[in-house]
């Protein structure tokens, strides 16, 4: 039997379903990394991408609240391989020989091509070491802590509580005085700014692709300071809160980013916590003690093994713990005035209870809220007087590993959940997008925007050929392409010792796109390829070594933009299984990234049995931007 939707619970059984969404999303990552361990037992361990082994301490140095900051680079001197290791990813740092090793956990603070930093709160003792992704188990204890508050909250947070779960109504918008705007909005922007300014509850901004959401959202915060608001500005990503960041900076002086500032854009890492402590005066007693910590674990390591050696590097170990307690207080005193001090505080949406404490907010912005799951916003919510939603329901949903708990409306978050069940009470949508030339706009604007999206007169009509040296041909002079490779014998296949799949052929058609366009002047850095799996994404990263040509996945490219892209689709079979191509959200992320050429891959036999994919292709046919592979290129 199916469980209720979220939306039919009352407060108690609705924060029961979060805490058993959480339960399941951990077992699901502990079955994940089981099953790696299991494939690296059998194979290389570093072919899963989530694994560096035979690593070595290059160097190391202390940073805010006393973390080590330590630099692993390969025993052999080669580059790191491929892998996901992201900066931000938690991690486990333990000792390559010792299987039952529990390690260190840390945060990817740093990477190079042949270097990788972490940030870690204990030194790792061995000298050959190993580096794995590790489950965020911290992530899930704050949302646990942060379930069980909002259950018991009263006052204000109570009621916003309750409105967010149905238990009492919104209140309906306030009338404004009028608004001198700092930036310059169009008419949809600026109605946007006035409802959020004038909703004493919450205020939803849909920002289809292009559509300016980011300069929205900062100039409603602009407003909002200049009446004397403090402001919790966060997203889910650091990515996506560095975006906003980026525009607030350059608005108003009080901005502080709280968050590792590795995780941190290198611009912006001059309004970062950790940068702002460093700079203050009183920190040279804190840089000296810094450097005595340096000192004793330099010192504890030349110890060789023995029992004595052992001895003394131990006490030299615990010595340099006492120290980091001390630079710890003494940051926290400065840390405490800083953040009462910010007019804004940008964040990440799992936010750091130990710095902020209980500070509360007149007002609380949440960007790219549908990639939220609905626990991870309460932190956030429950630190709120007035709250201001962002992002676009019709675009990637929340990452949830847990089949169980997707199919129980994981997946759904809730700002999508409150547009569905308030309608356009709650919420404006933004309609004129500076992106995309408007043929690549018109059919996700159909499809996904009720046919509202308005290209702006700056990116109507405008192509690659229009670009400085670059020379205009049919590649280069038409907006759309859809190469169908049914018949082409292009069928899918699974990764080898894997579980992703990929498609020689067309990946084969991506080669000779790439040639072409780069021949006709185009840049590799203006050229995006993404495709749906992962293993297709590596496929094409082994066959195209030029630099600044960016290959990924979808969720890659969230947010993000180029002058051309290359969709590969992958699926190509007998029986017409498109798998997760059935989420047409993610989708709509692809079709939407390029400004100025789209060209599609893929075989029509295989998606055209879906009612979406055929629409596309009839779109496409329907621009006359339709060819087979077989008149494009020579696939024999």
């Amino acid at each position: 039997m199916p469980a209720p939707p979220i939306d039919t619970l009352s407060p108690d059984h609705y924060f029961d379903r979060l805490e058993r969404w959480l339960e399941l999303e951990g077992d699901a990552e502990r079955e994940r990394m089981a099953r790696r361990r299991q494939i690296q037992a059998q194979r290389d361990a570093e072919a899963t991408g989530e694994t560096i082994v035979q690593l070595e301490i290059q160097d190391h140095r202390t940073g805010l609240a006393g973390r080590l900051l330590i630099d692993l680079v390969k025993l052999s001197g080669q580059p790191l391989p491929m892998n996901r290791l992201k900066v931000g990813s938690p991690v486990v740092l333990s000792d390559n020989d010792d299987v039952n090793d529990p390690g260190v956990p840390g945060v990817v603070s740093k990477r190079k091509h042949n270097v990788i930093q972490v940030a870690t709160d204990r030194w790792p003792e061995a000298s050959r070491l190993r580096l794995d992704l590790s489950p965020d188990e911290t992530t899930r204890r704050r949302q646990l802590a942060t379930i069980a508050r909002a259950r018991m909250a009263k006052g204000r947070s109570g009621i916003l509580r309750d409105m967010i779960l149905n238990v009492r109504p919104f209140r309906e918008p306030k009338k404004t005085a009028d608004v001198t705007f700092l930036s310059q909005l169009n008419p949809p922007q600026q109605a946007a700014v006035r409802f959020a300014l004038a909703s004493p509850d919450l205020a939803i901004l849909h920002g289809p692709p292009g559509t300016g959401k980011t300069t929205t959202l900062a100039e409603i915060i602009y407003q909002a300071v200049k009446r004397g608001q403090r402001v919790l500005a966060c997203a889910p990503s650091n990515t996506a809160v560095d975006n906003l960041l980026e525009r607030l900076v350059s608005m108003l002086p009080g901005v502080l980013r709280v968050g590792h500032p590795a995780r941190v854009f290198e611009a912006l890492r001059g309004h970062t916590l950790d940068e702002l402590v460093d700079a203050d005066p009183s920190t040279d007693v804190i840089r000296d003690m810094r450097r005595e910590v340096d000192q004793l674990i330099r010192a504890a390591s030349k110890f060789q093994p023995g029992r004595e050696g052992g001895r003394k590097r131990a006490q030299m170990y615990a010595e340099a713990g006492q120290l980091r307690g001390q630079i710890r207080a003494l940051e926290k005193s400065i840390v405490r005035h800083l953040i009462e001090s910010a007019d804004v505080i940008c964040t990440t949406t799992t936010i750091d209870e130990d710095l902020l404490g209980d500070c509360p907010f007149d007002l609380v912005v949440i960007d790219e809220a549908c990639q939220c799951t609905e626990s991870s916003v309460w932190q956030a919510l429950l630190r709120a007087d007035q709250v201001v939603m962002a992002g676009d329901h019709c675009q990637l949903p929340p990452t949830v590993l847990s089949d169980v708990a997707a199919r129980e409306g994981m997946r759904d978050s809730m700002m999508q959940r409150l547009i569905l069940k308030h309608g356009d009470t709650l919420f404006r949508r933004l309609t004129v997008q500076y992106r995309m030339h408007e043929s690549i706009m018109e059919f996700s604007s159909r499809e996904f925007y009720d046919g509202e999206l308005i290209a702006d007169v700056s990116v109507r009509k405008h192509r690659l050929c229009d670009l400085p040296d670059v020379i205009e041909t049919p590649l280069t002079s038409e907006p759309l392409e859809l190469i169908d490779t049914a018949g082409a014998g292009f069928d899918e296949q699974l990764e080898p010792d894997g579980e992703s799949k990929l498609n020689r052929g067309e990946a084969k058609v991506v080669l000779h796109l790439v040639r072409e366009l780069m021949e006709s002047g185009i840049k590799p850095r203006q050229i995006a390829i993404i495709a749906p799996y992962a293993a297709q994404v590596r496929l094409l990263r082994n066959r195209l070594d030029v630099s600044g040509l960016e290959v990924d996945t979808v969720d890659g490219f969230q947010g993000r933009e180029k002058e051309v892209v290359i969709i590969t689709f992958v699926r190509s079979n007998t029986i017409g299984e498109i798998g997760f191509l059935g989420d047409t959200r993610r989708t709509n992320v692809a079709l939407t990234r390029a400004k100025r050429k789209l060209i599609v891959i893929g075989d029509s036999a295989t998606l055209g049995n879906n009612a979406f994919y055929a629409r596309m292709l009839e779109y496409f046919e329907s621009q006359e931007s339709y060819r087979s592979v077989w008149e494009y290129v020579d696939v024999t």
